[in-house]
Protein backbone atom coordinates (compact mmCIF):
# COMPACT_ATOMS: atom_id res chain seq x y z
CA UNK A 1 0.00 0.00 0.00
CA UNK A 2 1.52 3.31 -0.92
CA UNK A 3 -1.03 5.97 0.57
CA UNK A 4 -3.97 5.89 3.05
CA UNK A 5 -7.18 7.26 2.32
CA UNK A 6 -9.15 9.84 4.60
CA UNK A 7 -12.70 9.84 4.68
CA UNK A 8 -12.33 13.46 2.71
CA UNK A 9 -10.28 12.46 -0.24
CA UNK A 10 -12.58 9.67 -1.28
CA UNK A 11 -15.78 11.78 -0.77
CA UNK A 12 -13.78 14.23 -3.16
CA UNK A 13 -13.64 11.91 -5.35
CA UNK A 14 -16.88 10.28 -5.33
CA UNK A 15 -18.47 13.86 -5.85
CA UNK A 16 -16.06 14.86 -8.31
CA UNK A 17 -15.14 17.84 -6.45
CA UNK A 18 -11.53 19.50 -6.78
CA UNK A 19 -8.58 17.43 -6.06
CA UNK A 20 -10.45 14.14 -6.92
CA UNK A 21 -8.05 13.55 -9.92
CA UNK A 22 -5.04 13.01 -7.40
CA UNK A 23 -7.00 10.71 -5.54
CA UNK A 24 -8.26 8.62 -8.31
CA UNK A 25 -4.67 8.31 -9.71
CA UNK A 26 -3.63 6.85 -5.92
CA UNK A 27 -6.57 4.36 -6.36
CA UNK A 28 -5.03 0.52 -6.68
CA UNK A 29 -2.24 1.14 -4.30
CA UNK A 30 -4.18 3.14 -1.85
CA UNK A 31 -6.57 1.65 1.96
CA UNK A 32 -8.59 3.24 4.04
CA UNK A 33 -9.03 2.28 7.66
CA UNK A 34 -12.44 0.40 8.57
CA UNK A 35 -13.01 3.28 10.74
CA UNK A 36 -12.90 5.74 7.65
CA UNK A 37 -14.56 3.63 5.12
CA UNK A 38 -17.85 3.83 7.91
CA UNK A 39 -17.27 7.15 7.73
CA UNK A 40 -17.60 7.45 4.06
CA UNK A 41 -20.57 5.05 4.00
CA UNK A 42 -22.41 7.22 6.39
CA UNK A 43 -21.94 10.26 4.45
CA UNK A 44 -23.31 8.67 1.35
CA UNK A 45 -26.43 7.30 3.40
CA UNK A 46 -26.75 10.81 4.73
CA UNK A 47 -26.97 12.19 1.17
CA UNK A 48 -29.79 9.62 0.01
CA UNK A 49 -28.01 6.67 -0.84
CA UNK A 50 -29.13 3.00 0.24
CA UNK A 51 -26.67 1.54 2.24
CA UNK A 52 -26.14 -1.61 0.02
CA UNK A 53 -26.01 0.92 -2.84
CA UNK A 54 -23.03 2.90 -1.41
CA UNK A 55 -21.10 -0.72 -0.27
CA UNK A 56 -21.38 -1.50 -4.20
CA UNK A 57 -20.18 2.09 -5.12
CA UNK A 58 -17.17 1.95 -2.52
CA UNK A 59 -16.19 -1.54 -3.80
CA UNK A 60 -15.91 -0.72 -6.95
CA UNK A 61 -13.30 1.65 -6.13
CA UNK A 62 -10.48 -0.17 -5.97
CA UNK A 63 -9.49 0.58 -2.22
CA UNK A 64 -8.31 -2.05 0.24
CA UNK A 65 -10.41 -1.48 3.95
CA UNK A 66 -8.04 -2.36 6.62
CA UNK A 67 -8.92 -3.54 9.92
CA UNK A 68 -7.36 -1.50 12.84
CA UNK A 69 -6.50 -3.51 15.87
CA UNK A 70 -5.69 -2.18 19.67
CA UNK A 71 -2.50 -0.95 18.39
CA UNK A 72 -3.55 1.65 15.74
CA UNK A 73 -6.47 2.48 18.44
CA UNK A 74 -3.85 3.24 21.04
CA UNK A 75 -1.87 5.42 18.50
CA UNK A 76 -5.10 7.54 17.68
CA UNK A 77 -5.91 7.92 21.27
CA UNK A 78 -2.02 9.58 21.62
CA UNK A 79 -2.74 11.94 18.53
CA UNK A 80 -5.56 13.91 20.35
CA UNK A 81 -3.79 15.90 22.12
CA UNK A 82 -1.80 16.84 18.98
CA UNK A 83 -4.73 17.52 16.97
CA UNK A 84 -7.32 18.33 19.13
CA UNK A 85 -6.82 22.33 18.61
CA UNK A 86 -7.01 21.48 15.14
CA UNK A 87 -10.30 20.18 15.80
CA UNK A 88 -9.58 16.31 14.31
CA UNK A 89 -12.33 14.10 14.55
CA UNK A 90 -11.60 10.15 16.09
CA UNK A 91 -11.69 9.21 12.27
CA UNK A 92 -8.98 11.51 11.27
CA UNK A 93 -6.69 10.33 14.31
CA UNK A 94 -7.30 6.72 12.92
CA UNK A 95 -6.79 7.62 9.20
CA UNK A 96 -3.23 9.24 10.68
CA UNK A 97 -2.81 6.49 13.02
CA UNK A 98 -2.96 3.63 10.21
CA UNK A 99 -0.72 5.73 7.68
CA UNK A 100 1.93 6.12 10.06
CA UNK A 101 1.85 2.21 11.52
CA UNK A 102 2.11 1.57 7.86
CA UNK A 103 4.70 4.43 7.13
CA UNK A 104 3.09 5.44 4.15
CA UNK A 105 1.33 9.19 3.86
CA UNK A 106 -2.02 10.34 4.49
CA UNK A 107 -3.96 11.67 1.95
CA UNK A 108 -6.72 14.08 2.85
CA UNK A 109 -8.53 17.16 1.98
CA UNK A 110 -8.64 18.52 5.61
CA UNK A 111 -5.42 21.67 5.88
CA UNK A 112 -5.55 21.65 9.17
CA UNK A 113 -3.60 18.24 9.02
CA UNK A 114 -0.56 19.68 7.67
CA UNK A 115 0.06 21.31 11.40
CA UNK A 116 0.22 17.99 13.17
CA UNK A 117 1.52 16.17 10.57
CA UNK A 118 5.47 16.26 11.34
CA UNK A 119 4.83 15.97 15.40
CA UNK A 120 2.64 13.52 14.69
CA UNK A 121 5.61 11.05 12.48
CA UNK A 122 3.32 11.12 9.66
CA UNK A 123 3.57 12.22 6.26
CA UNK A 124 0.52 14.63 4.94
CA UNK A 125 -0.43 14.95 1.26
CA UNK A 126 -3.21 17.58 0.49
CA UNK A 127 -5.24 16.71 -2.56
CA UNK A 128 -6.67 20.08 -3.05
Amino acid sequence: MACVLDASAVLCLLFSEKGAEKVEARLGDASISVVNYTEVLSKLVDRGLDAEEAIRDLSDLDIIVLPVGQEVAEEAARLRSLSKEAGLSLGDRFCLALARSLGVPALTTDRAWKDIAKPAGVKVELVR
